[in-house]
């Protein structure tokens, strides 16, 4: 057997989990980590997060920590067996050992058992149905920790049944794949198949857990390969991707942005045609008003916003910032500049701040100007003015140009 031994395995021994281990010591109750913190664990990765599992039922646990004076939080995960303590100022995440008896798809039932290759079984993929004792012991029922090291991503068990327990796996075999296969297309024709089969099974899923699972695969790696392959195993429809994605613009945006950390709706704004294509996404994934926006924005400005030729390419930009009257137009304006792949210009206009117009209506009336009307279009003229000059003109240049005027 394995036994883990890395820093990153020991800097987990903080003092709240110290003493979680050393109250399901004295009961006998066995405890380890479980799933994603495992793979992540073996990987020489520190988990964002750490699940455990354990033999104790939910009421055991209760009773347990409330004895020994220990804070529950009610997270309403105790039907699934989940119970929250906090100790040390540190919350644990504990699921008692399950089985699924009926599953819809969606969601399961389950009854607790003591039985770990069972809880393994019903896991979605190898790589996260592994368990870690603690003391660094690893269980590992169906070679995950080989298909790690051969950055294999493969179903437990019959990829078909795993994924009719919950379609949105489909999308999870996606995500993983993205984040550690080491090359696109290194995919067994089984689990294909099975996707293919059974894609229809997304339909049923709510848009909120699709958009989650999706934007997460946008950021990934082989994003690409990936989406080329949800077009050809038929799931796009079924996760509100236009039926006609334009495939030869992802592509080339999808390699324009590879350094540049987009936001997930601009990677995908690169496959819709129109605004229909982000309309029809929010309608199936509740996607948000700000996501929304941009992908309104980048489809409306993508091929008309573009770099100046000239000694000022950054212009177009500066001038669309200075004239636009909404809220966010540079943050928008910076992913444009990444699904251009313009990377220079990218750093140029994050560091440019944006100057503030030098004339005020105060200076227009102590030069005389008395009327609103008047002062509002010499305001106007001096602004095209300003903007003409690359907005370098000050204060006197301004006024002394008013003059001609």
């Amino acid at each position: 057997t394995m036994r883990l031994q890395a820093p990153q395995f020991q800097a987990l021994f903080t003092p709240g989990l110290r003493s979680v281990a050393e109250l399901f010591e004295k009961k006998n109750y066995e405890l380890r980590i479980a799933g994603g913190a495992v793979r992540d664990l073996l990987s020489g990765v520190t988990p964002q997060d750490i699940d455990f599992a354990t033999t104790a039922t939910p009421a055991e646990m209760k009773e347990m920590f409330t004895a020994a004076g220990v804070r529950l939080i009610n997270n309403k995960g105790e039907k699934h067996g989940t119970i929250t303590a906090r100790l040390h100022e540190q919350n644990f995440e504990i699921t008692t050992l399950r089985i699924d008896v009926v599953t819809d798809g969606r969601h399961a039932e389950v009854e607790f058992t003591t039985d770990w290759h069972k809880d393994a079984e019903r896991r979605d993929l190898t790589v996260n149905s592994m368990f870690l004792g603690l003391d660094g012991t690893l269980y590992d029922f169906f070679n995950g920790y080989e298909d790690l090291k051969n950055k294999k991503i493969r179903f437990v068990g019959k990829a078909a049944e795993r994924i009719q327990e919950d379609y949105l796996r489909i999308l999870r075999y996606f995500r993983f794949y993205g984040r550690i296969a080491e090359e696109p297309g290194d995919h067994e024709p089984i689990t294909l198949e099975a996707i293919k089969e059974n894609a229809k099974g997304l339909a049923g899923i709510s848009g909120e857990r699709i958009w989650v699972e999706l934007k997460k695969i946008l950021l990934g790696n082989h994003v690409n390969h990936l989406v080329q392959l949800m077009y050809e195993l038929d799931i796009a429809q079924y996760i509100g991707l236009p039926l006609g994605g334009n495939l030869e613009e992802f592509a080339r945006v999808s390699k324009n942005i590879q350094n540049l950390s987009p936001k997930p709706m601009t990677v995908l704004t690169s496959l819709f045609k129109g605004k229909d294509d982000v309309t029809n996404l929010d309608l199936r994934l509740k996607i948000s008003k700000e996501e929304k926006n941009l992908g309104l924005f980048l489809v409306k400005h993508r091929q008309e916003l573009t770099k100046g030729s000239g000694p000022e390419p950054l212009r177009p930009y500066q001038d669309f910032l200075m004239d636009s009257r909404e809220a966010n137009t540079n943050s928008k304006i910076f992913e444009l500049l990444k699904y251009q792949g313009e990377e220079q210009l990218l750093k140029e206009m994050q560091e440019w701040t944006v100057p503030s117009f030098p004339v005020s209506g105060h200076d227009l009336r102590k030069m005389g100007v008395s009327s609103g009307k008047e002062i509002g279009t010499a305001l106007q003229q001096l602004r095209d003015e300003w903007k003409k000059s690359g907005y370098h003109m000050d204060k006197e240049e301004l006024l002394s140009c008013l003059k001609k005027l």
